[in-house]
């Protein structure tokens, strides 16, 4: 196999194969991310070629955040028991037949089934539960900087894709634009068919700062017990108040960026005047500055008190979206709040995915953070619907924004109820 090969030649080099699973990992969740960004772009063409209401839009939308967060649990426990690389390369053909079969759409609930169902499905496989294990997996030292750099790749996702793909839009249609994402998507999978691995056992070798080799865990039970194997572990972690504080603060996450910055952005600009090609400019400076701020948070995630950082994120991203009606959206304005809002807009994973780790042991970690990312999926599905509930019904976006920006401020109270010492509260076991 290629990655044998190339795993031959870098331990020549004394360097480890960690870094490739984490270099394909990280254009994996990339493209995703900009498979998710994408109809962020599409809304105001949709309207205008469907006739469309965008609250019946955004309902497709709601719907597919609400699965890319819902299927994390699960995701996990498939990673687990079937291999990385060959559920990545399924969610990747998932994600392609949907947007694919998109591009002959002519009703509403073709939207919902395919952007919804279908690609939300898709897109749950390589959620950021992918990043989490990676990262646990490969690396014993580094973890925090790699889950930066993974949570990373999302905002780098927007960096990339959604100013080309309004360009696209606005010469060739939403259709090329599309098209255009199914094809990075197969890119993607190419690449994590030749060189992602499951395990650094796999390969002879062991984690990233380990000196001994970690055997591959045997896995028992059958499909049903597979299953209930997350809600099991839902279950437990549910009865502990620290897992609802984490997944309540996540939700807010959720609604505060994906849902209604992510989807909304573009077509609020659209009301005030703003090109979509400038608007999505404005969301690449964002992941510009969040690439960067959530890189340091990983960084920042082994030094320090997680749940500080955690308060300062979200009390600076309420005061930003506070801010946000009041830049009269000129050039200076938006640009002020791209750059202070972009700084901590996934910032919050690394603490987050440190302070699951701590509370609810290492082997469990990435089934209970997959569950608190739920809640960050669910609260973007809110903000999705209730972005576009609030443009149709108000002619505004606005009430969505404030609702955001108080919502933050009662999540960085909310998350210093979180005891300072860590215990585990689940048997690792």
């Amino acid at each position: 196999m290629i990655s044998t090969l190339v795993a031959g030649a870098l331990r020549q080099r004394n360097i480890h194969y960690g870094w490739v699973v984490a270099g394909v990992t990280f254009l994996t969740m990339l493209v995703t991310a900009g498979a998710v960004g994408a109809p962020g772009v599409f809304i105001v063409p949709l309207e205008r070629e469907y006739g469309w209401a965008a609250s019946d839009i955004s309902s497709a939308l709601a719907i597919r955040f609400a699965l890319f967060g819902l299927m994390g649990p699960f995701a996990a426990v498939f990673m687990n028991r079937f291999g990385l690389r060959r559920m990545v390369v399924i969610a990747m053909m998932i994600i392609i037949s949907g947007l694919g079969l998109s591009l002959f759409m002519t009703e509403i609930w073709q939207l919902v089934l395919l952007w919804g169902v279908v690609v939300g499905i898709g897109t749950g496989l390589t959620a950021i539960v992918l990043g989490a294990t990676v990262a646990t997996r490969w690396f014993s030292s580094r973890r925090g900087l790699v889950v930066g750099l993974l949570s990373a790749s999302s905002a780098t996702g927007q960096l990339v894709f959604l100013p080309l793909l309004a360009s696209m839009t606005e010469a060739f249609g939403w259709r090329t634009s599309l098209a255009f994402v199914c094809v990075m998507l197969a890119v993607a999978a190419l690449a994590v068919l030749l060189l992602m691995r499951d395990r650094p056992a796999d390969l002879g070798l062991p984690a990233y700062g380990d000196t001994a080799l970690t055997p591959t865990p045997v896995q028992s039970g059958g499909l049903g017990a597979l299953l209930l194997s997350p809600l099991i572990i839902l279950r437990d972690a549910a009865r502990t108040g620290v897992f609802w504080v984490l997944f309540g603060t996540f939700f807010i996450c959720g609604a505060s960026t994906n849902g209604l910055i992510q989807t909304h952005f573009i077509a609020m600009c659209g009301d005030y005047g703003i090109a979509a090609v400038s608007a999505a400019g404005l969301l690449a400076v964002m992941g510009i500055f969040d690439f960067f701020g959530t890189v340091g948070s990983g960084w920042l995630s082994d030094r320090y008190d997680n749940r500080w950082l955690l308060f300062w994120y979200y009390g600076l991203r309420g005061m930003s979206l506070l801010f946000l009606p009041f830049t009269n959206f000129s050039f200076y304005g938006l640009s002020l709040f791209a750059v202070f809002y972009g700084l901590d807009w996934i910032a919050t994973v690394p603490p987050t995915v440190k302070l699951t780790a701590e509370r609810f042991g290492r082997e469990k970690a990435n089934v209970v953070f997959g569950w608190i990312f739920a809640g960050h999926q669910l609260g973007a599905a809110a903000a999705a619907y209730g972005g576009g509930y609030s443009r149709t019904e108000y002619a505004t976006y606005l009430p969505a924004f404030f609702a955001a920006g108080l919502l933050c401020l009662v999540g960085a109270l909310l998350i210093l109820t979180v005891s300072r010492s860590p215990r585990a509260h689940l048997n690792p076991a």
